[in-house]
């Protein structure tokens, strides 16, 4: 064969599998094309809505190509406006989606802080559309703000059906959730947007505050001890891990949280009020009378109706100035044993005086048997020490009655830093047991002193 034969069929080749490459690559690009439409210029639609409007300033599809365009630019006084326009004419044309621009003229309108009409417009949107997510998102969140926590959870709940990760309906879902008491709703959702965003301090308080109520405080007290410092939300905080702390008799550290909690600069008064009363309880345990008078005086100075202060700045008062009452209400349960101790010496003159057993009851009281033997009698008498400065009542009566008789004792004494009640009164009337009240237990102090 020819060489000449042989090189023309080898173009004829070549161009051949140009030409089929060429046809692939085109309708490759053209697939692309069908698939992502190129966006008009955006002087292109300003342009041409304009020259629509100049003919006609109604023309509800230049106003909704400018509307739209400002919308996703966010320009969101550009959009409110035009929106505002085509929201106007939707009562005389049918051809507008009134849904879709009364829901954009409230979402730019919620942009813009204008919260009623955002409100009021995205309410008329959801009347034409509920499965919008936009809709129910956005109203959701201005029924959290408004305080309208149910429905703020139904909206949010439903906005979360179409798109169940978007976070900000889970975080105002979860807090919704946490105002309304629902603490086992809301914490699984907390979680949920602490993981993804751990810097929402504010969902991680209303966390902790679920934590809290659930009784999970081994989990709250870490979270609230973290945001202790932070400028909002660290007053309250505070209170809470200082609570958590002083019922575990964690005295100490819970003295610490609340002085945290009361040194920042901007504190509400219904905290700041509960942060002092706390730590005057936690001073008054400590035995730091006048530290506790001091936080008492702060909180009469600003409320003097403010729980029991009143009362409380006169007990403290007089446990400052009388140590042997001091040790009775508040010492150490050790501190109040021994001077149990010491005070059944003094209620018999001249006698021998044995204590055979001394039994103390949950930091509430103690019983104290003992042998007594005088040159006329002896006996077993039992003594009930009981701390506190309220009303004994019939009940705690009864039951050292009953004391009496297991212990086979021929005599006993009730005494307490309060008073008794008077079916308490009336049921000893016939029975070898005696009531001292705190009138007689300050006289009992003089003997020891």
């Amino acid at each position: 064969m020819p060489v000449v034969v042989i090189i023309v069929l080898l173009v004829v080749v070549v161009l051949g599998l140009l030409l089929m490459v060429g046809l692939v690559i085109n309708r490759g690009q053209a697939k692309r094309r069908k698939k992502q439409p190129q966006r008009r210029d955006r002087e292109t639609v300003i342009r041409q809505a304009n020259r629509q409007l100049a003919g006609n300033p109604r023309d509800h599809r230049a106003l909704l190509a400018l509307a739209d365009l400002y919308f996703e630019e966010q320009s969101w006084e550009k959009a409110m406006k035009t929106y505002g326009i085509l929201v106007d004419q939707c009562a005389t044309n049918s051809e507008i989606e009134e849904w879709q621009v009364s829901a954009r003229f409230g979402i730019a309108a919620l942009q813009l802080k204008h919260v009623e009409e955002a409100y009021k417009s995205l309410m008329v949107a959801r009347t034409l559309k509920e499965d919008s997510f936009e809709i129910n998102y956005n109203l959701g969140f201005l029924e959290y703000r408004r305080g309208n926590q149910e429905r703020a959870v139904q909206l949010l709940k439903q906005a979360r059906e179409e798109r169940p990760e978007h976070l900000p309906s889970l975080r105002y879902q979860g807090r919704a959730l946490a105002k309304l008491k629902r603490y086992n709703e809301a914490v699984p959702v907390l979680r949920q947007v602490v993981e993804v965003e751990p810097e929402d301090k504010e969902s991680m308080f209303f966390l902790a505050q679920g934590y809290f109520e659930l009784g999970r405080t081994d989990q709250a007290l870490p979270i609230f001890s973290h945001l202790r410092a932070d400028p909002q939300l660290g007053p309250h905080a505070a209170l809470y891990a200082g609570t958590i702390r002083a019922s575990t008799r964690d005295l100490e550290k819970a003295t610490l949280d609340f002085e945290i909690g009361l040194r920042h600069e901007k504190i509400q008064e219904p905290i700041l009020l509960e942060l002092r009363y706390r730590l005057a309880d936690v001073y008054s345990k400590q035995q730091d009378l006048s530290r506790a008078l001091t936080q008492l005086s702060e909180i009469n100075k600003i409320n003097p109706a403010y729980k029991d202060v009143s009362a409380q700045i006169s007990r403290s008062k007089e446990l400052h100035s009388n140590q042997n009452l001091q040790t009775y209400l508040i010492a150490p349960t050790s501190e109040f044993v021994a001077l149990c101790r010491r005070m059944v010496m003094t209620f018999f003159k001249n006698a021998k005086i044995k204590i055979t057993d001394v039994n103390m009851q949950k930091n509430e009281y103690a019983d104290i048997l003992t042998e007594v033997e005088t040159a006329q009698w002896e006996d077993i008498i039992l003594f009930r020490f009981i701390r506190g400065t309220g009303q004994v009542g019939e009940l705690v009566v009864r039951d050292f009655n009953a004391r009496l008789k297991e212990t086979r004792a021929g005599r006993g004494f009730c005494i307490t830093g309060g008073s008794f009640s008077e079916s308490a009164v009336f049921f000893v009337e016939a029975r070898l047991i005696d009531l001292l009240d705190k009138e007689k237990l300050l006289e009992i102090f003089n003997l020891l002193d």
